[in-house]
C-alpha cells in the first residue's frame, strides 16, 4: 500500500451517546484522545458547541484543559472557539495560561460563526450583534495579546504575552478563506458538514495568500468524514449512526448519537436523505483498500496539507479502530 505521506488529526465535537450522559462522553473523549496519542495522529481539537443536549462541548477551552492534562505529547486545541461569543483577551488569557502549563501543545483555532441558534447567541454575546463583523478585528487582537512583548499595547493577557499559541482560521463558506489569506494563517475548512464551498473557498485561499511572520505558504486543513472498518459492508452499517447524526441536524431534533440501524430508509423521507447526505457528502468510508482509494482520489484534486478526521460512530471500539486504520492508510501499512 503507498503512502500518502499527511499529518492526520481527529475533531471531536464530544457527542452524547445513547444511554450516557455529559461526564461519560467527557470520559469517552479523553479515552479517545489517548488512543490517537498512541497512533501518531497531530492534533486532537474540540468543537464548540451551545444549548445542544446531545453535545459536551459548550466550555470548549475546559474540555481542552481537560484532554491536555489526559495526555503526554499531542497538539490540542478548539475547532473552534467561536470568536462573536468571547472577548479576545479573555481567550487570549485561558490559552495563555494553558500554554504556560503545557508549552507548545495548544492550537486555537477560531470560527466566526456563534455555534449556535440566534436567541443562545444573543444569551452568550458580549455585544448583541456587531461581534460577528468584528471577527477581523477580534483574530488580529488575539495575535497581538499572544504576540511578543514589542508589539503590545496597555492592555496586556498575562498570561498570554509572549506565547506565541498557534492560530488557525476556520471556515465553512468562502468568507474565512479571504481572512486567513490575507492574514497569512493557516486554514481549517468545515468540509465533514459544510462541504458546498470547500473547492471555491481552498480556490481563493492559495490565490490570495500573502506570506506572513506566521506561515510561510498556505496551509489547508480538510475536515473529513472517516467511518472505517474491516469490510465495506461494516463501514456501510456502522455509517448509519453518522446518518442519523446528520438527519438530526436537518430536522432540528435532539437525539442522542444513536447505534446503528438495518435499514435508513425506515427513518428519513427522500428529501431529508438528500439533505443529510448532501451535508455528509465528504466522508471516507469503507475497507482498508476502499478508504485508500478516496483518499487518494481526494488528494490528487485537492491537495490539501492535512486532514481533520471527524467519526461518528457509535462503539467507542469500532470508533478507534476507524481510526486505527485512517492512520495506517496515511502510513502506508
Amino acid at each position: 500500500m503507498s503512502n500518502i505521506n499527511i499529518p492526520v488529526s481527529v475533531l471531536n465535537l464530544v457527542p452524547i451517546r445513547q444511554g450516557q450522559d455529559a461526564g461519560e462522553a467527557i470520559a469517552d473523549m479523553a479515552d479517545l484522545a489517548q488512543a490517537v496519542e498512541r497512533m501518531g495522529y497531530t492534533r486532537y481539537w474540540i468543537a464548540e458547541h451551545h444549548n445542544t443536549s446531545t453535545l459536551a462541548s459548550s466550555a470548549t477551552a475546559l474540555l481542552i484543559k481537560h484532554t491536555l492534562e489526559h495526555t503526554d505529547s499531542i497538539r490540542v486545541g478548539s475547532g473552534g472557539i467561536m470568536l462573536p461569543n468571547h472577548s479576545p483577551l479573555v481567550v487570549a488569557e485561558q490559552f495563555g495560561t494553558m500554554a504556560s502549563v503545557y508549552p507548545n501543545r495548544l492550537d486555537l483555532g477560531l470560527g466566526r460563526a456563534p455555534g449556535t441558534d440566534m436567541l443562545t447567541a444573543t444569551a452568550l454575546r458580549r455585544s448583541q450583534h456587531e461581534s460577528v463583523h468584528t471577527f477581523p478585528e477580534d483574530v488580529n487582537a488575539l495575535l497581538k495579546y499572544l504576540g511578543p512583548e514589542e508589539v503590545q499595547d496597555y492592555v496586556r493577557a498575562y498570561p498570554g504575552v509572549g506565547t506565541g499559541v498557534p492560530l488557525y482560521i476556520l471556515g465553512s463558506s468562502t468568507d474565512s478563506a479571504h481572512l486567513a489569506a490575507e492574514l497569512g494563517l493557516p486554514y481549517s475548512f468545515a468540509s465533514h458538514f459544510a462541504p458546498k464551498y470547500m473547492e471555491e473557498a481552498f480556490s481563493i485561499y492559495r490565490r490570495k495568500f500573502k506570506p506572513s511572520q506566521y506561515l510561510s505558504a498556505p496551509y489547508i486543513i480538510a475536515g473529513m468524514n472517516v467511518i472505517a472498518a474491516e469490510t465495506d459492508e461494516e463501514a456501510e452499517r456502522e455509517s448509519t449512526t453518522m446518518q442519523q447524526f446528520f438527519l438530526n441536524v436537518v430536522r432540528g431534533s435532539k437525539n442522542p448519537l444513536s447505534p446503528p440501524v438495518d435499514d435508513m430508509d425506515a427513518i428519513w423521507g427522500p428529501a431529508e436523505k438528500q439533505a443529510a447526505q448532501s451535508m455528509s457528502s465528504m466522508t471516507f468510508m469503507g475497507s482498508k483498500d476502499t478508504v485508500q482509494k478516496q483518499l487518494s482520489s481526494f488528494q490528487e484534486r485537492f491537495h490539501v496539507d492535512e486532514i481533520m478526521a471527524v467519526s461518528y460512530i457509535y462503539d467507542p471500539d469500532k470508533q478507534k479502530r476507524s481510526y486505527e486504520i485512517f492512520k495506517e492508510i496515511v502510513d502506508g501499512k
